[in-house]
C-alpha cells in the first residue's frame, strides 16, 4: 500500500517501502541427521574394522545406564574378546598439575610416530550438576587429537568411587578389538582411583615435579609401592638440578620398599614433557620392563590376577545395583533409617532386616 505521504502536494516529504518480512526459518539451516542407530552386528564389524565413529558409540553404550543398552554392550564384549589382550596397557597418575595431559600428549606422539596406534582414556572429574566431564583433557592434548591413528576418550567419573571411571576396563578391551596396540588410562590425581587403575594396566607410571619441596611427603606410600616407573616431569631450564636432586630422593625411597612381586627394580627418570625432553628413555624403559616381565611369567600372571579381580568387582556391583533397585528395599531403606537416627534399632538390626527382606524377595 502506498503512502499517502508521498502525494505531490506534500513537498520535501517521502516514505520508503518497507522491508520484506523476514522468514522465521533460516533458509541455510540444514537439518542435522541423528545418528545412525547400530545393530549389535553392526558395531562388532565397524570396531573390528577400526571404525572410530562406531568404536566412540560402543563406548557410549558401556558407559550408559540404560538396561537395554548395558545389554548390548555386553553382547559386543563378549563378541569382541577373541580380538583382545595384545596391546600394552600403562596406567599414568601423579598429582594434579604435574603435567599428566602434556605427558601424554608428548609421550603419544611419539609413540604414534614410530607406527603404534594409541587409545587414552583420560578419566575427568565428574561435574556433580550435569555428571558430564568438566576438564576436557582432549582439549590440552593439542597434537595427539591432530593424529589418525590416536583415539582420546574423556570419560566422566560419575561418582564411582576414587574418580574412575566404572567401565574403563570394558572400554579398554573395545579399544584392542579395534586395533589399538597401546593404551592410556590417566586419572584424575594420586588417590583411591590408583588402585583400580593399577588392577587394569600392565605397566603403572607415576608423574611427579620437582622443587615443590614436598616431593617425598606429599605421596602416599601405597602410590609409590604400585609404581613400576617414577618420572620426574620438567625438568628443564632452572629446574633440570631440582629434577635430578628429586630423583634422587625417589630412588633413596625405593630402597626402602619390599621388592616387587615382578622382580622388577623400580626406576627413577627425569624429563620434560613440554619439550620431550626424555621421552625416548621413558619408553625405553617401559619397554624393558614388558621384556623383563613376559620373560618372567608375570606379565601373564598379573593378567589373569587382574581379569578374576574384575569378575570378584562385577559381582559385587551386581549385587549392590540390585539391593538398591529392589522395589521392597527402596520402600523400607528411609524407613530404616529413621529408626537407626533415632534409637529405636541399631544399624547391625537395620541393615540384617533389609538384608533378610531382600533375600526373601529374591
Amino acid at each position: 500500500m502506498e503512502h499517502p505521504e508521498n502525494d505531490g502536494k506534500y513537498k520535501g516529504l517521502k516514505v520508503n517501502k518497507g522491508v520484506m518480512d523476514v522468514p522465521s526459518v533460516n533458509p541455510y539451516f540444514k537439518r542435522i541427521s541423528r545418528p545412525k542407530s547400530y545393530t549389535t552386528n553392526d558395531f562388532i564389524a565397524g570396531i573390528l574394522h577400526g571404525d572410530i565413529a562406531i568404536l566412540s558409540q560402543a563406548v557410549t553404550l558401556i558407559e550408559s545406564a540404560k538396561a537395554e543398552h548395558q545389554q548390548q554392550a555386553q553382547e559386543i564384549i563378549e563378541k569382541c574378546l577373541p580380538y583382545t589382550g595384545k596391546s600394552i596397557r600403562i596406567g599414568i597418575t601423579g598429582v594434579p598439575g604435574a603435567g599428566k595431559s602434556t605427558s601424554i600428549d608428548s609421550f603419544g606422539v611419539y609413540s604414534v610416530q614410530k607406527g603404534h596406534k594409541l587409545a587414552v582414556l583420560a578419566i575427568d572429574p565428574s561435574s556433580e550438576r550435569s555428571k558430564g566431564s568438566i576438564l576436557g583433557d582432549k582439549t590440552r592434548m593439542e597434537q595427539l587429537s591432530r593424529e589418525k591413528n590416536a583415539f582420546i576418550r574423556p570419560s566422566p567419573t560419575a561418582g564411582s568411587l576414587g574418580g574412575v571411571a566404572r567401565k574403563t576396563r570394558e572400554t579398554i578391551i573395545l579399544c584392542e578389538a579395534a586395533g589399538f596396540d597401546t593404551i592410556f588410562v590417566e586419572t584424575v590425581g594420586v588417590g583411591q582411583s590408583e588402585t583400580a587403575v593399577h588392577s587394569m594396566v600392565d605397566f603403572f607410571l607415576l608423574i611427579q615435579l620437582a622443587g615443590t619441596g614436598d616431593e617425598l611427603q606429599g605421596i602416599k606410600r601405597g602410590i609409590m609401592e604400585m609404581a613400576d616407573g617414577i618420572v620426574i616431569n620438567k625438568a628443564d631450564g632452572d629446574n633440570i638440578e631440582r629434577a635430578k636432586l628429586a630423583a634422587g630422593h625417589f630412588r633413596n625411597a625405593l630402597h626402602l620398599f619390599p621388592p616387587t612381586d615382578s622382580g622388577w627394580v623400580p626406576k627413577v627418570l627425569t624429563y620434560s614433557g613440554y619439550y620431550g625432553l626424555g621421552i625416548k628413555e621413558i619408553w625405553d624403559m617401559i619397554d624393558e620392563y614388558m621384556v623383563f616381565t613376559k620373560g618372567n611369567g608375570y606379565f601373564d600372571q598379573k593378567r589373569n590376577q587382574q581379569a578374576s579381580y574384575w569378575m570378584y568387582e562385577t559381582i559385587h556391583e551386581m549385587l549392590r545395583n540390585s539391593f538398591y533397585h529392589n522395589p521392597e528395599i527402596e520402600r523400607m531403606l528411609p524407613l530404616m533409617e529413621q529408626k537407626v537416627l533415632h534409637n529405636e534399632v541399631s544399624s547391625f538390626v537395620a541393615a540384617k532386616q533389609l538384608m533378610d527382606t531382600f533375600l526373601k524377595k529374591s
